[in-house]
C-alpha cells in the first residue's frame, strides 16, 4: 500500500498549538491515533513582519514532515523484518 497524504492526515486526532509569549516561536503538536506525537516548530525572523497563522501553517507542516520520514522508517523496518523472516524459514 502507498502512503499518500490523506492516510497520513487521517492519522491525526488532534493538533494543538503554542505561541511563545513576547516571542515568534510557534510549535505544533499533532497528536495521532496511536497516542504518538510529532512536533513542528516555526520561528518569525522580524517580530514586526510575524503573522501567527502563517507561524502555525509553518509548525503544521515541519510535524507533518516529520510524520513522512516515521512512517517511512516504520514501512522500511517493517519490509526488513518480513525479508529476514523470509530468509530465515528457508534456511530452515
Amino acid at each position: 500500500m502507498k502512503l499518500t497524504k490523506e492516510i497520513l492526515e487521517s492519522h491525526i486526532v488532534d493538533e494543538s498549538y503554542h505561541l511563545f509569549p513576547d516571542t515568534t516561536v510557534t510549535v505544533c503538536c499533532l497528536t495521532l491515533d496511536n497516542g504518538f506525537n510529532a512536533i513542528g516548530h516555526s520561528a518569525c525572523i522580524e517580530k514586526e513582519m510575524f503573522d501567527a497563522k502563517t507561524g502555525e501553517q509553518v509548525a503544521r507542516e515541519k510535524a507533518v514532515r516529520e510524520l513522512w520520514q516515521l512512517y517511512g522508517f516504520n514501512a522500511k523496518q517493517q519490509k526488513f523484518v518480513i525479508n529476514n523472516i523470509n530468509r530465515s524459514d528457508t534456511n530452515d
